[in-house]
């Protein structure tokens, strides 16, 4: 089942602002040296090892430049991969491959990228309790594929923008005065506007998690930069009442220590802001 996010509108708006921004008023390299019914053939080669991501999108991308360009899929997203594996095939008029070919490998790239990492990632906090999710540092009018490829890659998607869920951080409670400020007031403007959103509320030491416990009314309690050791601490001071989130300053070192504290969720910025793209390529046969 896809998240709400992914509709059939929201992937083809995409494609065409994607494609709109590459070929312009033509792709003339290709109108230029490939005659207009010339029939040919090409093959997603993967040239790295990793997690497979986006497949299902090439198949929306190929369909939106020319319905009659026709795909054969041989791996799935989410399947294991390594150099030389042959992900899909496509057949139909060369001059639609071409056009299609630069979007196709920028969108799977870095979501196969992502998803790479993702998977690593929840691998190294295996048998905990502990859920890996991503956040909001993506690339801007990329954030939608950007979240699809974490949840391919084993991971589960935060919020997808600042409309879905409310997250009071570190400068909203600064701003507002204090944990306790910051929640209330936030409570009666849900209450103003009739809105049923999550709250979450970040923390940065045990008195503002005892604080936060002391005002009551959100969904969630955030663990921003603790240690390992003091989020342990912080969840047994929030005893289950609320559900907890690791965030800030976590790594491949720290990630399993972080896990094993107790907390139900970890949240990773680098999974979508610091990922290292998966080789892959389209190539003529």
């Amino acid at each position: 089942m896809k998240p709400t996010y992914l509709t059939e509108q929201s992937i083809s708006e995409f494609i065409s602002r994607a494609l709109a921004e590459d070929i312009g008023d033509g792709d003339h390299s290709s109108l230029a040296s490939i005659p207009a019914d010339a029939r040919k053939q090409a093959r997603l080669l993967v040239k790295g090892e990793g997690v497979l991501a986006g497949v299902e999108l090439a198949g929306y991308i190929f369909n939106a430049v020319d319905p009659d360009l026709q795909l054969q899929v041989t791996l799935q997203d989410g399947e294991i991969v390594k150099y030389g594996d042959v992900a899909f095939t496509v057949k139909g008029k060369a001059q639609s491959i071409l056009t299609a070919e630069r979007l196709v490998l920028n969108c799977m790239q870095r979501m196969s990228g992502i998803a790479t990492y993702t998977h690593y990632l929840t691998r190294l906090i295996a048998g905990t309790n502990a859920k890996l999710l991503d956040t909001r540092k993506t690339t801007p009018n990329f954030r939608m594929m950007e979240k699809w490829a974490v949840l391919i890659g084993g991971g589960a998607n935060h919020r997808f923008g600042l409309f879905d869920m409310i997250i009071l951080k570190d400068n909203h409670v600064d701003y507002a005065g204090g944990i306790r400020e910051a929640i209330t007031a936030t409570q009666n403007y849900l209450k103003e506007k009739g809105k049923d959103l999550r709250i979450e509320v970040e923390t940065r030491t045990l008195e503002e998690v005892q604080e936060a416990l002391d005002t009551g009314g959100v969904r969630r309690i955030m663990l921003d930069n603790m240690s390992p050791d003091m989020m342990r601490e912080a969840v047994t001071l929030i005893g289950g009442r609320y559900e907890t989130e690791a965030s800030g300053g976590i790594t491949e070192e720290t990630i399993r220590a972080v896990a094993e504290s107790g907390v139900d969720f970890i949240s990773v910025g680098a999974l979508t802001h610091s990922t290292k793209s998966l080789d892959l390529s389209l190539k003529a046969f």
